[in-house]
């Protein structure tokens, strides 16, 4: 921002002062002021209502430079223009309002505050001042964030689904070993007692591994396996 102002400053022949160290708390050391001393009365006169698009744009555009900053948090994206005076706070509030960009606003440590949440009104507000960068570092981050709630979901699902095969294999092994213990697992049908045998020689193994070493289907096993949870819970 500060090498913007710099250039813009010079494009108008405005001179600049040289940056000096901020005097804010120690969190925020290494940052400076830049100042540029501007003469209001050579300006002439400015309003917004009679302002054309162009500048109108221009005026949010300051705005965002001079008093704006964009984070990206855990709860998404936020924008915030930090002002000294509740007036220049509505009337930033009004023009992007005017503009079809909504902000709120608020008061912080005797400072008024219009900001921004949601990637949608960001990226409108950055589109309008032709923040290019900044709305590619934007999207960026919005497509990173899908990603990872994404995989986190895939994941999640992964888990639960290890979850319930672990606990249907610990059933299923309980009552396989029940079943011998009582001498039943030697009079059930040969297809029960082979994936009982199978089922013992790879307890971790899911449906599909274990219908694709029997040479049947996935609802075979399944219901092979289901029903030895049966019998020995008709045992019980």
């Amino acid at each position: 921002m500060a090498r913007t102002t710099v250039q813009l400053a010079g494009a108008l022949g405005v001179e600049v002062a040289a940056p000096r160290p901020a005097r804010v708390a120690a969190s925020s050391a290494g940052r400076h002021h830049l100042v540029v001393e501007l003469d209001r009365d050579a300006l002439g006169e400015w309003g917004w209502d009679e302002a054309p698009a162009c500048d109108r744009r221009a005026f949010l555009r300051g705005a965002l430079l001079g008093t704006g900053s964009l984070s990206f948090g855990r709860h998404g994206p936020h924008v915030e223009l930090v002002l000294r005076h509740a007036a220049a706070a509505e009337l930033l509030a009004a023009a992007l309002a005017e503009m079809e960009v909504r902000a709120l606003r608020t008061r912080r440590r005797g400072r008024h505050v219009v900001y921004l949440k949601g990637h949608e009104e960001i990226a409108a507000l950055l589109r309008l001042v032709g923040a290019n960068r900044g709305l590619l570092d934007l999207e960026t981050e919005r497509v990173g964030s899908d990603v990872r709630a994404r995989l986190n979901r895939m994941l999640n699902a992964e888990q639960a689904n290890l979850g319930r095969t672990v606990r249907a294999a610990d059933r299923q092994l309980a009552a396989i070993a029940s079943l011998e213990a009582s001498g039943t697992l030697d009079r059930v049908a040969a297809g029960l007692r082979e994936t009982a045998a199978l089922r013992r020689r790879m307890p971790d193994a899911d449906l599909d591994t274990l219908a694709e070493a029997l040479g049947v289907s996935r609802s075979a096993v399944n219901h092979r396996l289901r029903r030895l949870v049966e019998i020995a819970s008709e045992e019980d």
